[in-house]
């Protein structure tokens, strides 16, 4: 077994053998790599869904070239920017602090390290020392310590941090991108913007900046100004996607008569859920308009959707074939969305087979109200991504002991790893049709036999409020751009009321959920056939 720094390499990682191509340059014993070439190479294998043999290559290069600090470094962001193996990380923070004891990114990076696995006062004291010991790059050090803080829930502690450093005069365009962030986050979305155009003066081009300075607008409900910004965003394409780049965008000024425009998924599936509601006006405006979706939806899509055709899943379009591509979360954009009043208002827009719906409404309760609930997100393999996650989701306990028992039938709709909390449960009886669920189409006839939904801010939410059903969103307190920043409904979902947490922990807004379902059930009446 190999080792880096006289640490095993776990045998997961290094029992694959790396095809012929591959053999070879990063691994020549007393000839290290080029660090670009090295992250490039690791870059491009993680980006092409093969995140084993990322990290393969990057312990691999390592435990032959343990005393190249820089190749550490590459491998631990990298690893870190990739998955949520934190272990390898910070074995590779280890040995570049063991070559180069000063290198302030390694240490802000193990600080950061601490935080994100639930050490916030480690590393906060961390950072503090830092703070004292390197005061000449108090800049860069507040901007990983407010990183750090946004990533794991903490945006009010984010922002003293970076106002504290932007009134002392340390001004950098990070520390104004995190301080914007934290005021979206924090709900103070036109707040922040003054933020993010002073960053965006420092540099235009700065695409993370701009990201967040269009959601921000967006969910102040600047919409006119946002989604031009937005539109500009670094697209989200996977690896197999990327011949999507150098196609013609569609464009709202674009003539559409005559023409075939391709819309693809970016970005999550609740993005397409609720923007797919934006494609017919391209049809009525001339289009012939083809959808390319992830086999999950693709069924619902087709459903619902009689104007649209959409596309084999697993089979790249014919590019040549299309006048203009464009992705799904464009639509708003490209249709003219400039206000609340023009978002249209053709809900339910989504619907289930009504083959589907009977074969659920079967294996389900009858008499009571049915109540369907959704406790977490998707668990993602991205740190950012997964750290997000860990924001929005509740753990099936808590969600139980603040709604149950109640006088209704529970029905789960939670689906992938979270639901497996379901095994050990010894409560009030939960339904648990999911084991038939094959897609999305088969969650939205189950969703039709219920008669509320409860959920955590996932796609499932926007399931249900795109078929018209009565949602109750749990909203983690740093709320997603696309619910605003303050009250109960959303002009998205006429059938949504929203929970909003007013701090990080979700106790006491799961006890106010609780209290207004007890009060549902009790005026519950049921719905006429």
């Amino acid at each position: 077994m190999n080792s880096v720094n006289g640490h095993e390499i776990p045998s997961s990682l290094s029992a694959a053998a790396p095809s012929p191509e591959e053999v070879g340059w990063w691994k020549i014993p007393g000839s290290p790599p080029d660090a670009a070439r090295f992250s490039q190479s690791c870059e491009e294998l993680f980006l092409s869904r093969n995140g084993v043999l990322g990290l393969q290559r990057i312990l691999e290069t390592l435990a032959v070239h343990q005393d190249e600090a820089l190749l550490s470094l590459s491998g631990a962001i990298l690893v870190l920017r990739h998955s949520v193996r934190y272990d390898i990380v910070d074995l590779l923070l280890k040995n570049v602090l063991r070559l180069l004891p000063d290198n302030v990114v390694a240490h802000c990076f193990t600080a950061h390290l601490c935080i994100v696995r639930g050490g916030l006062a480690e590393g906060c004291a961390h950072f503090a020392t830092l703070m004292s010991r390197y005061p000449g790059q108090r800049i860069e050090i507040g901007e990983f310590v407010s990183m750090s803080l946004l990533e794991v829930g903490y945006p009010a502690e984010a922002l003293n941090v970076t106002m504290s450093l932007l009134r002392a005069g340390d001004v950098s365009v990070s520390l104004l991108n995190n301080a914007g962030c934290a005021l979206e986050r924090l709900n103070r979305s036109t707040q922040a913007l003054a933020l993010y155009e002073q960053a965006l003066k420092i540099n235009p081009h700065s695409q993370e900046v701009a990201f967040g300075y269009a959601c921000s607008l967006i969910k102040a409900g600047q919409f006119a100004r946002g989604w031009p910004v937005y539109f500009n965003r670094a697209l989200q394409v996977s690896t197999w996607q990327e011949s999507l780049r150098g196609r013609q965008r569609l464009r709202p000024e674009s003539d559409l008569a005559g023409k075939r425009v391709l819309l693809f998924q970016e970005q999550g599936l609740g993005d397409t859920l609720q923007f797919i509601r934006h494609a017919s006006v391209l049809v009525e405006r001339g289009a012939e308009v083809s959808v390319h979706v992830p086999g999950s939806i693709s069924r619902l899509i087709s459903l619902s959707c009689d104007n649209l055709t959409v596309l084999e899943p697993k089979v790249m379009p014919d590019l040549d074939r299309f006048d203009y591509v464009a992705p799904i979360p464009d639509l708003p954009y490209l249709t003219g969305m400039c206000a609340v009043q023009d978002i249209p208002v053709n809900v339910p827009y989504l619907r289930a087979s009504g083959e589907d719906i009977a074969r659920f409404e079967a294996c389900l309760p009858p008499g009571r109200p049915r109540i369907g609930l959704v406790w977490a997100g998707e668990r993602r393999g991205r740190s950012e991504f997964a750290l997000a996650d860990m924001r929005r989701s509740i753990s099936f306990d808590d969600m139980v002991a603040a709604l149950l028992p109640i006088e209704a039938d529970i029905v789960n709709l939670q689906f992938g790893a979270a639901r497996d909390a379901l095994k050990d449960w010894r409560g009030q009886s939960i339904a648990d049709p999911m084991g038939d669920v094959s897609d999305m189409a088969d969650t939205a006839a189950i969703m039709q036999n219920l008669d509320l939904v409860i959920s955590v801010d996932t796609s499932p939410v926007h399931l249900a409020g795109a078929l018209g059903r009565p949602v109750w969103l749990i909203s983690r307190w740093d709320a997603c751009w696309r619910w605003g920043d303050e009250g109960q409904g959303s002009p998205w979902y006429p059938t949504m009321r929203i929970f909003r947490s007013q701090e990080r922990s979700f106790g006491p807004v799961l006890q106010e959920v609780g209290k207004a379902l007890r009060l549902w059930v009790a005026m519950w009446r049921p719905r006429k056939t």
